[in-house]
């Protein structure tokens, strides 16, 4: 398969901070590319470079098969972008809002209408569809954004950031709908700082930091790089912590950690599921008394950690350049209303 997204050793300056610095991008038709990241870390200048609101100072990209430089207009065309912000009049009601982008995308007034009231039920927003935008919730604004991105049925969709500020369950939510654009052969690059977002919706990530590429693979295969599993243990008795330790050792293949203060121990392990079940039989027989036990695997928070020697800083203020005012525009909307204004007549 050939690319439908393509970058190659983009670099991006604001004024003395390398926002980014050669970063390599390739997605696959239907896949999505998840860009992992703190704030800062260069991942809103790069979906702004493909969705042509920004010039690279070096480095080429295409997104389905056009320039981004110099097919600006041919790649507006198939592409859509739900950018850190909701993009919507809050003056407006939802359906106005997307009859306003059908129209700017010159559907024509009928179709404009009927997709509109199709992608307010595709969305769950049907029932508020005549209300000001101003009386939604959070999560009801970031749904009709995105269901804006989605009017004319774009080739490659463009996330940057889709669930920020969300509660958990309207994260949820959103996920729910993502995932359900992918099964229908959208081509989607994911801007995140939550590794859960990574982990769930993408089939390949990409982990940045300060503009560059730092890891890439499978949300699995960058977990084993940070090594398998572990066994993590609380017994009932203090008194029992000297023992566990001594039997845990039988089956650690890395150092062990204990908590005296709350009874726990922990211990990096090769076997799965068998090795947890041959500890819990050796503390038995040992007459160890244990409150928790578990198997647990590595997140993509210890692959960021390990890779970086810092956590994800989700509430990060963002280096000058990213997530600055222009990232609110939405380039199906924006370039577009710019391009035909007469359609709003």
């Amino acid at each position: 398969m050939s690319a439908v997204i393509r970058a190659s050793g983009l670099v991006k300056h604001y004024g003395e901070v390398r926002a980014l610095d050669g970063l390599d991008l390739s997605v696959e038709r239907g896949q999505v590319l998840g860009l992992l990241g703190p704030n800062g870390a260069g991942k809103t200048t790069s979906v702004r470079i493909l969705a042509t609101l920004l010039d690279a100072d070096a480095g080429d990209a295409e997104v389905a098969g056009y320039d981004v430089r110099t097919q600006t207009d041919e790649v507006r065309r198939v592409i859509g972008l739900s950018g850190q912000y909701a993009a919507v009049d809050e003056h407006l009601t939802g359906f106005e809002n997307l009859d306003m982008v059908g129209r700017l995308y010159r559907l024509g007034r009928a179709r404009a209408r009927v997709r509109a009231r199709e992608l307010l039920e595709r969305f769950d927003l049907a029932a508020a569809g005549d209300r000001p935008v101003k009386t939604y919730s959070g999560g009801m604004r970031r749904r009709l954004d995105l269901a804006g991105s989605l009017v004319a049925d774009p080739q490659v969709l463009f996330l940057d950031e889709p669930t920020t500020g969300l509660d958990p369950r309207s994260r949820t939510g959103m996920w729910e709908v993502i995932r359900e654009l992918v099964d229908r052969g959208t081509t989607l690059l994911l801007t995140t700082q939550y590794l859960e977002e990574a982990d769930r919706l993408a089939d390949e990530i990409i982990v940045i930091d300060h503009g560059r590429e730092i890891a890439r693979g499978s949300a699995d295969q960058l977990k084993a790089q940070v090594g398998g599993e572990r066994v993590e243990l609380v017994v009932a008795q203090r008194t029992d912590l000297l023992t566990a330790r001594s039997l845990l050792a039988e089956f650690a293949v890395g150092e062990i950690t204990v908590d005296e203060h709350g009874n726990g121990l922990g211990a990096p392990v090769a076997g799965g599921a068998g090795v947890l079940m041959q500890v819990l039989r050796r503390l038995d027989d040992a007459d160890i008394e244990v409150l928790d036990i578990a198997l647990r695997r590595p997140t993509l928070d210890d692959v960021f950690l390990a890779l970086t020697g810092h956590v994800a800083e989700p509430d990060a203020a963002p280096r000058k350049g990213e997530g600055d005012e222009g990232d609110r525009l939405r380039p199906d909307l924006a370039a577009v209303a710019v391009a035909h204004e007469e359609e709003l007549a």
